[in-house]
């Protein structure tokens, strides 16, 4: 059994240490938000937050996570209201498919917290989860629109 801590809360999962923490967060624990894009750490669609650094968990074997808390897009909304984030993706009608969503969220949380008034360039150089719509523009500009609300 391994103990991990997802979203606040401690979970014993019975898997091999070297399942992908993606797997065992949609499998094991049924947090289904975290999304399967690529498989080899390259599009960003399974992008979690470890120890509060956006990780792409497809590629984390769940043996090296140890104590470090996880965090998926499930948690990011608190107390009903959403993080101004999703509210700004939301505001600007980013999502077309959605499929990359929930990672690129994840990935522009972490970027905020190291960067709250992130430039464009801030952004082409921390951002690289990849929207197959290509809605980018619209990406850009609730990133600022986020942090401005911050």
């Amino acid at each position: 059994m391994i103990t991990l801590s997802v979203n606040g809360r401690a979970y014993e999962v019975d898997v091999e240490p070297d399942t992908p923490l993606l797997w065992v967060l949609r499998d094991a624990i049924g947090l289904t938000g975290t999304k399967y894009g690529c498989g080899i750490a390259q599009c960003g669609c399974c992008t979690v937050h470890l120890a509060g650094i956006a990780t792409r968990s497809c590629q984390v074997p769940i043996g090296e996570v140890g104590v470090r808390p996880i965090t998926t897009i499930e948690a990011l909304a608190q107390d009903g209201k959403l993080h101004p984030v999703q509210q700004a993706w939301l505001d600007l009608d980013v999502p077309q498919c959605g499929y990359c969503q929930s990672g690129m969220i994840m990935a522009v949380v972490a970027l905020l917290k190291q960067k709250p008034k992130p430039t464009d360039a801030d952004i082409d150089a921390a951002i690289t989860n990849i929207c197959r719509c290509g809605t980018y523009q619209r990406i850009r500009a609730a990133i600022h629109r986020a942090a401005g609300a911050a």
